[in-house]
């Protein structure tokens, strides 16, 4: 990033790994997935037979929504990170750190909304933090832990994708971007399209989940999955390539793609494929199990779409973009969502 640029999101990748990953503490041999870009959760072996699976993940409140749909982000983009290890979310742990002046009744529904989540996706809350701070604009989930534990031959990773797996994608692209942007920026919506598109993509915020896609694709068999949160669907697919060694061939052209996700990114001048999308699935599989998978994903009403191949040429990472040029599969600089996002925050705060 160019210096004295303000950085907005996760930081980058460089930092990331010669920075942050040479400051992880103790070695341990009991660690057998440790950090790394593009993997969802750690991987700690208990014993010879079990494993505990475990992520974090921050929470920002996002303006002009319900407390019960923070509640249920908390929950459901934490339980998302262990699911997308083909393991089902069982504990979680929280912190929920709000400014000093919260309602009483704005608390409780945040914390009553956590709970109610939690109980639809069987997690029990065993822990976590809740107090009120002077700095904060709004409550925020400081952390939410969720874990599993399973056995040690049960899990996957991104790092999985073999050449002839075919890469399956649920949902579409942007998903979260659409949600989020058509509620905090609504009104500039509904004066270039119709309510209805506008109210369907506020209606992508409860997609903000890939929990039931990736337990569904797990029990028929996948090599790998990955949530496309920041960078998207191209940032998602390009980790995977790095950490399998593959190349891909991508087709946008094989896409599920929402209108809704059309008309927010047209909008605001967003690629759909380089921006967040918590909700988006990216799934490896062999061909041959990769029409159950699609079969069950649809019978549960999840869209999903089998988009390309992963091929034996780590220098050829490509996709082929709707209007016919090809580009390289990589990781974008910055996530086009986040200036658009902040820029909308700051009319609400005008």
């Amino acid at each position: 990033m160019p210096k004295g640029e303000a950085k907005i999101g996760k930081i980058d990748r460089e930092t990331f790994n010669n920075f942050i990953l040479k400051r992880l503490g103790k070695k341990d041999s009991s660690v057998l997935v440790p950090p790394r870009t593009g993997i969802d959760a750690a991987v700690i072996a208990l014993d010879n037979e079990k494993v505990l699976i475990i992520a974090e993940d921050p929470i920002l409140a996002i303006p002009k929504q319900p407390w019960e749909m923070f509640g249920w982000y908390t929950v459901h983009i934490g339980a998302s990170d262990v699911a997308v290890m083909g393991v089902k979310p069982r504990y979680m742990t929280y912190s929920l750190l709000m400014p000093t002046e919260t309602k009483e009744e704005d608390f409780k529904t945040i914390v009553d909304s956590i709970h109610k989540a939690a109980l639809e996706l069987d997690i029990a809350i065993v822990g976590g933090h809740t107090g009120y701070y002077p700095g904060f604009a709004a409550p925020t989930i400081g952390g939410v832990t969720v874990f599993a534990v399973a056995n040690k031959d049960s899990y996957v990773t991104p790092s999985g994708a073999k050449p002839g797996d075919v890469v399956i994608l649920t949902k579409g692209p942007a998903i979260e971007t659409a949600g989020i942007l058509a509620v905090i920026r609504e009104m500039e919506l509904i004066e270039k399209y119709p309510q209805y598109l506008v109210d369907k993509a506020k209606a992508l915020c409860k997609q903000m989940t890939v929990v039931n896609d990736a337990l569904i694709a797990s029990e028929i068999g996948v090599t790998a999955m990955h949530d496309a949160t920041e960078g998207g669907v191209m940032g998602g697919l390009f980790e995977i390539a790095e950490a399998s060694v593959v190349g891909m061939d991508i087709d946008e052209a094989s896409f599920v793609y929402p209108e809704e996700v059309k008309i927010v990114c047209e909008a605001f001048h967003i690629d759909p494929l380089s921006s967040i999308a918590e909700g988006s699935l990216l799934i490896t599989a062999n061909p041959d199990q990769s029409e159950e998978i699609l079969r069950k994903l649809k019978a549960e009403g999840i869209d999903s779409s089998i988009i390309g191949e992963i091929t034996d040429d780590p220098k050829r990472r490509i996709i082929r973009r709707s209007d016919g040029s090809m580009i390289p599969i990589r990781a974008p600089d910055q996530d086009p969502f986040w200036p658009v996002f902040f820029e909308g925050l700051s009319k609400i705060e005008n």
